[in-house]
């Protein structure tokens, strides 16, 4: 089996991408150009917030990264307990088979 936390690595995980989602949220439109500033401080500006905004979809995207990974991981031991108990079936079937292929003995009386 693998880890037993991984419900606990899924939850965490979930809750840092809905954490990310909400600061790249906070981060709101960028800036728009204010005439009366120079060119070159709206494109600071501007930069500014495209620097913030990639910052936050970069975590994101490892977040999700990390989130399907765990999944994919909770999935393969489903997967594996699914084919265990798939065999532990067949198992018993076969032994409830072969005990009611045997002849029932009965018991004779002596006289």
């Amino acid at each position: 089996m693998t880890n037993i936390g991984a419900g606990e690595i899924i939850y965490d995980l979930r809750k840092k991408i809905q954490e990310i989602q909400f600061d790249l949220e906070q981060l709101g439109e960028p800036a728009k150009n204010i005439p009366e500033m120079i060119e070159s401080a709206n494109l600071l500006r501007s930069n500014e917030y495209l620097l913030k905004s990639n910052e936050k979809k970069t975590e994101l995207i490892d977040a999700y990264g990390k989130y399907s990974k765990a999944l994919e991981e909770l999935l393969s031991t489903v997967f594996d307990i699914q084919k265990d108990l798939k065999e532990i079936l067949k198992e018993q079937s076969a032994l409830i088979s072969n005990s009611s292929k045997k002849p029932i003995k009965s018991k004779s009386k002596k006289k």
